[in-house]
């Protein structure tokens, strides 16, 4: 789910934060992708035109693992080295969130078998892609392809927003790639989203700067994760009738949700604003300030040339891919993970810090001599004139 109204937000508040770019531009980048919310997108979106999930011969579900095998190869192509974050154990306080999304599945069937004689086409997949959820079947097998793939990947201790955004902060990688906004507010310094959409949707990529929306909103990060959770995150039911500008009012007029809090259940407060009994608002802001996330330092990050043969018998010959197509994909996979990547030419321009000290001493230097020619300048033009002049000899 993310943080409800965050994009919409940030777009009025903070529109500095957010750019569009091509693919193109992230040639050289590393990026952390959120593995499992594109699995949940993956089994939604990659379809057969009749509107079914891709099957194997056998009958198993394909749709996650072609997603996965030519998505990534689209950004393999476009130079950038993805990698995968797996989300480990959910906290405690995102169970209640969980039950709730189990129990609009199971509406989703009652609903598919109620109509299942009168429904159209396109009511009937509407309740079907409702009804999705990854399994660990699921998991498994995209960990066994991007491992025969060469592309490294991590199952994170709990949430795998909170790792990504751990690996950005670290500079393991670039940015964190997710469609949830709460990758955010976990920390990201980079957020990129509409990564891993399709070539024929489109969509530039979203750049989110987080320290830019921070200067945008006009707050610290702690108040930002405080302004996130009064607009409605996984861990805790949204507060009826607060809609994303008056829970940014609210939080610049008092400082803190605590105080928020105070206020509304005070003589402030509106009879159509309701706070839950239970909002443990200071344990959500402890999840997304504190998350249990592996030290990026200890997790080493290789991308390695691909098992082509085992590509061939894990896709073509148990999942009934096109031995064709996937040889002809492995080949990209050789070509840019099989050798040293080119890099980017910013980074010729900053990794370094001699050329800034160079040329700060280069200034130093003129601003003296500028100094001792003060009051002397014909002096000075003479004297260039005369070793012009010797330099012609």
């Amino acid at each position: 789910m993310g943080i409800k109204g965050l994009t919409g937000l940030l777009s009025d508040e903070a529109p500095d934060c957010i750019k569009e770019h091509d693919i193109k531009t992230y040639f050289g980048r590393k990026v952390a992708i959120d593995a499992s919310m594109s699995l949940y997108q993956f089994l939604i979106a990659v379809r057969q035109q009749d509107g079914q999930q891709l099957m194997s011969e056998s009958g198993e579900t394909t749709s996650h693992l072609m997603g996965f095998f030519y998505r990534t190869l689209r950004m393999i192509d476009h130079g950038i080295k993805p990698m995968y974050v797996f989300d480990g154990q959910p906290p405690d306080l995102k169970k209640k969130v969980l039950e709730a999304r189990f129990g609009k599945r199971e509406e989703a069937r009652e609903e598919q078998e109620d109509e299942k004689d009168v429904a159209d086409a396109e009511r009937m997949d509407q309740l079907a892609r409702r009804q999705v959820r990854p399994t660990r079947q699921h998991n498994a097998e995209v960990r066994e392809l991007l491992k025969l793939m060469g592309i490294p990947c991590v199952v994170a201790p709990s949430e795998a927003e909170a790792q990504c955004a751990e690996l950005v902060r670290a500079g393991k990688v670039y940015g964190a790639g997710s469609e949830d906004m709460d990758t955010l507010t976990f920390g990201t310094p980079v957020l990129l989203k509409h990564l891993t959409f399709s070539e024929q949707k489109k969509m530039p990529v979203h750049e989110v700067n987080l320290q830019k929306a921070l200067e945008g909103l006009g707050m610290e990060r702690e108040q930002f994760v405080d302004l996130c959770i009064l607009l409605g995150c996984d861990y805790l039911e949204q507060i009826k009738g607060i809609g994303p500008k008056t829970a940014l009012k609210l939080i610049r007029e008092h400082g803190t949700l605590a105080a928020v809090l105070d206020h509304l259940r005070g003589e402030g407060s509106k009879k159509s604003i309701s706070i839950p009994e239970f909002w443990p608002h200071e344990e959500a802001k402890k999840l997304f300030l504190q998350p249990d996330v592996q030290n990026a330092d200890d997790l080493d990050l290789k991308w390695e040339a691909p098992d082509v043969e085992g590509l061939v018998d894990f896709l073509c010959k148990d999942k009934g891919f096109s031995e064709d197509r996937v040889r002809k994909g492995a080949e990209k996979l050789q070509k840019s993970l099989g050798k040293k990547q080119q890099g980017r030419l910013d980074g010729f321009f900053t990794v370094s810090s001699s050329p800034a000290s160079s040329s700060s001493s280069s200034q130093k230097r003129k601003a003296e001599d500028s100094k001792k020619g003060a009051g002397g300048g014909k002096k000075s033009k003479s004297s260039a004139a005369n070793a012009k002049a010797k330099g012609k000899k």
